[in-house]
C-alpha cells in the first residue's frame, strides 16, 4: 500500500509502466501520432457512421507467465520502503499521460469487439455490442467501477468479460462481413435463386437478426422445391412479408404511482389457411425481430398440423417476474399484520401490477383479436394468470364472451391438459423417431434445458416412458441429478419455481445433485437432448459438447434453439434433429384446436382421451414431414430429413392456399 505522501507520484509511475508493458504485450508499434483517445469515463452514444466498421481479429489472448512476472514486479514497486517514498515528495507531480495512438490493425486484432467512434469531438474506444465505453467495459459491466487505470487497461479487463465473449461469438458467426447492430450469419446457398430471396430480405430488414436467421433456415430447406418450380419464388417473397405488424405503446402505473411505458407487438404473419393463432410473450428481450421470427415459425407450425389455421406472434418487453413483490410488501405491511388471510391477500397484491399492465396492453390489442381474426395463446412469461387478465379485459371491451383465448383455466373454458400438451407432444414425437430406429426411451439418459411448463412436462413423460432425465436449467445455470428425476422431485421443482427460488435450493434437499453456475447442461453425458428454454441457446461450442457427450437425437422444444453454426456441427455429426416446427405443435396448435372445438368446450376430456388424440396428431405431423422429405430426395436416415421435410410440407400447404386466393 502506498503512503499518502507519495501516492500521486507513484500512481503516475505505475501508469507509465502499465502503458509500456501493455504496448509491449500487444505489440503496438508507434509509427506516428494520430487521434487522441480520451481516457475520460462516461456513457457512449451509438453513431451509425461507425456501425459498418469491419472488425477483424482472433480469439482473446490468455495471460502468459511473462505477464505474471510483470504484474509481480508491479507489486514489488508498490512495496517500496517509506524512505524512497519520502524522496518522491520533493519531486514535481507528473501529470497523467494520455494514450495517443492511431486505431490500427493491431488494435482490431487484439480487441475484436471494439471500434473507435467520436464522442463530443474526441475519439473514444467503444464496444461493438453495448455501444458504450469506459466503466461499462470493466470486468463486471453491470456497475463495478474497478480501478481507475487507463482505458487500454479497462479494455484488457473487458477482454475476459462475459460481454466480450458474447461479442466474439457473434463476430465469428458473421462470415460475409454484413455488419448490423448484431452480426448476421449468412448461410451458403446452392442456387442463385434461393440466394436472391435472402439477399432481398437482408436489404429490407438488415437489423432483424433473429428473423433473418429463421428465414435462412427455411430457404435452405426449400432450395430443391424452388429449383423444381420457379413459381414458388414469388410465393416465398410474399410469405416473408407479414400481412400486418402492430407496434404500440403500453402505459401503466405501478404500485408507487409512477408511470411506466413498455412496447407492445403483434405480427399477424399469414392468414391464408384461416384465422391467426400464436402466443403472447412477455420478456425484456422482446423486439419486432423476435416477434416476426416467432410469427414466421408459428405460421409454418400451424400449416404442418392437421388443423388449418394461420400464424401470428406478439407480446411486449415487459417483465412479469417479481412485479409488485417489494413494492406491495412495503405499501401494505400494516394491512397484512391486521388481516388473518394474509396468504390469500399476498397472492392478490402480487398480481395487481401485472393485471394493470395486461389491461393496458389489451386496451390496444383487443380490436385486432377475435375468433375469426386472431387467437392468442400462452408463451414465455405469459401463463394462466396473465391470460386470465388479458381475457377479462378483452371480454369487457369487446362486450361478449368467446373462447378465443387458448390456455385458460378449466373452470371457464379450455381442455384439461392444455399446459401439458407441448411437453408431452415433444416426447411423443421423439418416441416416433426412436421407433423408426428400433429403439425406445427405456434407460436413455436425457438432458433438458429450461425449468418452465414445457421442460417439467417433458420430464414427466420421459419418466413415464422409462427414460432417465438428469438436468433442468434456469438463467443462472443448470442442475444435474445423476440419479434422475422422479415424480416427487418434479413436484419439488415446481414448488421451487412457484416461490421464485433458485434451483440451487434443490441441492440442499437432494445432496447428490449439483448446481453449476453460469453453465449449460450440454456437457453432460446423454443420448437425447431437449432444449426447452429459448432461441439460440445452443451455440457452436455447445453443439461440440453435445456431440462429444454422445447425443444422437436433439428434440427442439423451444423455437430455433440452435444457432446456424451449431446446426452445421450437429448435422455433420449425424445428430438427428426433430424440429420445433413439427415436434412443438402439441400445445398451441393441437390443444388449442381441441379447445376451440365446441365438443371440447362442453365436455371435459379425460387424460387418456386427450393423450390419445395428441399422439394421433403428432403421428400425422411426423408422417407428413417424412413423406415430404422423401418426395424431394432426402433419405429417412439423413439428419436433415425431418427438418427439411417439415418445412417443405408446411410451405407447400401455404403456397397452394396463397395461389388459390390470388395476389392478396
Amino acid at each position: 500500500m502506498l503512503l499518502p505522501g507519495g501516492g500521486l507520484g507513484m500512481n503516475s509511475m505505475m501508469d507509465d509502466m502499465n502503458l509500456i508493458q501493455q504496448a509491449q504485450r500487444h505489440h503496438l508499434v508507434v509509427r506516428e501520432l494520430g487521434e487522441e483517445i480520451d481516457l475520460e469515463i462516461g456513457p457512449g452514444d451509438d453513431d451509425p457512421a461507425f456501425a459498418n466498421t469491419p472488425l477483424i481479429g482472433g480469439p482473446p489472448r490468455e495471460p502468459s507467465a511473462e505477464d505474471h512476472d510483470e504484474s509481480k514486479n508491479m507489486v514489488m514497486v508498490s512495496q517500496l520502503p517509506s524512505d524512497d517514498q519520502d524522496m518522491s515528495k520533493g519531486q514535481p507531480v507528473k501529470r497523467k499521460k494520455k494514450v495517443v495512438k492511431r486505431w490500427r490493425e493491431e488494435w482490431a486484432d487484439t480487441y475484436k469487439w471494439a471500434y473507435v467512434d467520436v464522442k463530443e469531438g474526441t475519439a473514444r474506444i467503444f464496444c461493438s455490442v453495448c455501444r458504450e465505453y469506459g466503466r461499462k467495459h470493466r470486468r463486471n459491466p453491470y456497475g463495478n467501477e474497478g480501478s481507475r487505470n487507463m482505458q487500454m487497461s479497462a479494455l484488457e479487463e473487458h477482454n475476459n468479460s462475459l460481454l466480450h465473449k458474447e461479442a466474439l461469438r457473434l463476430q465469428m458467426a458473421s462470415k460475409d462481413k454484413i455488419i448490423a447492430d448484431k452480426p448476421i450469419y449468412v448461410k451458403a446457398l446452392m442456387s442463385k435463386t434461393a440466394g436472391s430471396i435472402v439477399e432481398a430480405a437482408l436489404k429490407r430488414d438488415p437489423h432483424e437478426v433473429e428473423f433473418i436467421q429463421s428465414l435462412q433456415e427455411v430457404v435452405h430447406a426449400l432450395e430443391r422445391v424452388i429449383a423444381k418450380n420457379s413459381h414458388y419464388v414469388s410465393i416465398m417473397e410474399r410469405l416473408l412479408e407479414p400481412e400486418r405488424m402492430i407496434v404500440f405503446r403500453v402505459p401503466w402505473v405501478d404500485d408507487r404511482g409512477e408511470t411506466n411505458v413498455n412496447r407492445g407487438f403483434r405480427v399477424q404473419f399469414n392468414q391464408a389457411l384461416g384465422p391467426c393463432r400464436g402466443g403472447f410473450r412477455f420478456h425484456p428481450s422482446m423486439t419486432l425481430s423476435i416477434t416476426k421470427f416467432l410469427g414466421f415459425e408459428q405460421t409454418l407450425k400451424n400449416a404442418l398440423s392437421p388443423y388449418k389455421i394461420g400464424g401470428a406472434a406478439g407480446g411486449s418487453d415487459f417483465d412479469p417476474k417479481g412485479k409488485s413483490d417489494n413494492e406491495v410488501k412495503s405499501s401494505f405491511c400494516y394491512m397484512w399484520s391486521l388481516v388473518a388471510f394474509s396468504g390469500v391477500l399476498n397472492d392478490c397484491l402480487l398480481s395487481w401490477q401485472v393485471m394493470r399492465f395486461c389491461q393496458s396492453f389489451m386496451n390496444e390489442m383487443y380490436r385486432y383479436l377475435g375468433i375469426d381474426k386472431d387467437l392468442p395463446s400462452e408463451e414465455m412469461g405469459v401463463g394462466t394468470r396473465e391470460m386470465g387478465y388479458l381475457f377479462g379485459q378483452y371480454r369487457r371491451l369487446a362486450g361478449h364472451f368467446q373462447g378465443s383465448f387458448t390456455g385458460p383455466r378449466i373452470f371457464w373454458s379450455g381442455s384439461s391438459l392444455r399446459t401439458e400438451a407441448t411437453g408431452y407432444g415433444l416426447v411423443f414425437f421423439a418416441q416416433l423417431l426412436l421407433a423408426d430406429l428400433n429403439k425406445d426411451f427405456k434407460g436413455l439418459r436425457c438432458v433438458v434445458s429450461g425449468s418452465g411448463k414445457i421442460a417439467l412436462h417433458v420430464l414427466e413423460k420421459l419418466i413415464a416412458y422409462g427414460a432417465l432425465p438428469i438436468t433442468v436449467s434456469d438463467s443462472k445455470g443448470y442442475l444435474v441429478d445423476e440419479e434422475g428425476f422422479d415424480y416427487m422431485k418434479i413436484s419439488f421443482l415446481r414448488e421451487i419455481k412457484a416461490q421464485n427460488r433458485s434451483l440451487r435450493d434443490y441441492s440442499k434437499t437432494y445432496a447428490r445433485s449439483k448446481y453449476y453456475d453460469e453453465a449449460k447442461p450440454w456437457t453432460e453425458r446423454c443420448d437425447v437432448a431437449f432444449p426447452c428454454a429459448t432461441q439460440n441457446e445452443i451455440d457452436q461450442s455447445d453443439a461440440i459438447s453435445l456431440v462429444n457427450s454422445g447425443c444422437r437425437i436433439l428434440v427442439e422444444g423451444s423455437n430455433m434453439p440452435c444457432t446456424p453454426d451449431a446446426v452445421d456441427i450437429l448435422r455433420k455429426a449425424n445428430v438427428l434433429i426433430a424440429p420445433a416446427v413439427a415436434a412443438g405443435a402439441g400445445g398451441q396448435v393441437v390443444a388449442g384446436e381441441f379447445e376451440l372445438n365446441h365438443e371440447c368446450n362442453s365436455v371435459n376430456w379425460s387424460p387418456e382421451d386427450f393423450e390419445s388424440k395428441l399422439q394421433e396428431a403428432m403421428k400425422q405431423t411426423y408422417q407428413r414431414s417424412l413423406k415430404a422429405a422423401a418426395d424431394f430426395g432426402y433419405q429417412k436416415e439423413s439428419p436433415e430429413a425431418l427438418v427439411h421435410g417439415a418445412i417443405i410440407s408446411a410451405f407447400l400447404t401455404l403456397a397452394q392456399a396463397m395461389t388459390d386466393q390470388g395476389c392478396v
